[in-house]
């Protein structure tokens, strides 16, 4: 089965006409390893169902280095949001860190099935919360722990991340320098 529809089926459910319908809305598309997928002063104008893959959502800070905000995996959305939605220029990067395959919706697109399929709205409002949320609580865990709890905090919930992701862009999600992490990882702190 198509894992937009398992995915969206955890949520709500669809009859196969309905199914059909959501899929007829997406289109598939694959990037490259390193490919960027979105650039900052862009206009934003897909959300991003990733099928296969692993990627990021970064931003270049004051000093012009790299700060990794967000991963993404499979059965993840992508996407700068506000972009989408105001139709303005986007301040972020996303990044294919694997080769990725995904299955993209624009905004007029996007407009277009809710309006066909309203039970989407509370799919869309779910994912929405969840990620709300995570990012709430990742910035909470950013003030709060130690630069070593966030790395073992993130390798026992996110192992996968830990296995798939150049330590340097790990580093800079956890907000620390990529020598810092290696010498977590080899206990000397």
């Amino acid at each position: 089965m198509n894992p937009l529809l398992q995915h969206i089926r955890k949520f709500i459910a669809l009859d196969n006409w309905e199914a059909e319908t959501v899929l007829s809305y997406f289109e598939t598309e694959s990037f490259r390893k390193k490919q960027i997928m979105l650039e900052e002063g862009q206009i934003c104008n897909k959300q991003y169902f990733i099928t296969k893959g692993c990627v990021r959502f970064y931003i270049n800070n004051r000093k012009g280095v790299e700060q990794t905000l967000q991963f993404g995996i499979e059965n993840w959305w992508i996407a700068d949001y506000l972009s989408f939605q105001e139709q303005i220029p986007s301040h972020f990067y996303i990044q294919a860190i694997e080769p990725i395959e995904t299955l993209s919706i624009d905004r007029k697109s996007f407009e277009a099935l809710l309006l066909e399929l309203p039970k989407l709205e509370r799919y869309f409002r779910l994912i929405i919360q969840k990620s709300f949320g995570a990012s709430q609580t990742r910035i909470k865990y950013l003030f709060t722990m130690s630069a070593e709890e966030r790395y073992h905090h993130m390798n026992s919930r996110f192992p996968e991340f830990i296995q798939r992701v150049p330590q340097y862009m790990l580093a800079s999600y956890l907000d620390f320098s990529p020598e810092f992490l290696s010498k977590i990882r080899a206990g000397k702190v």
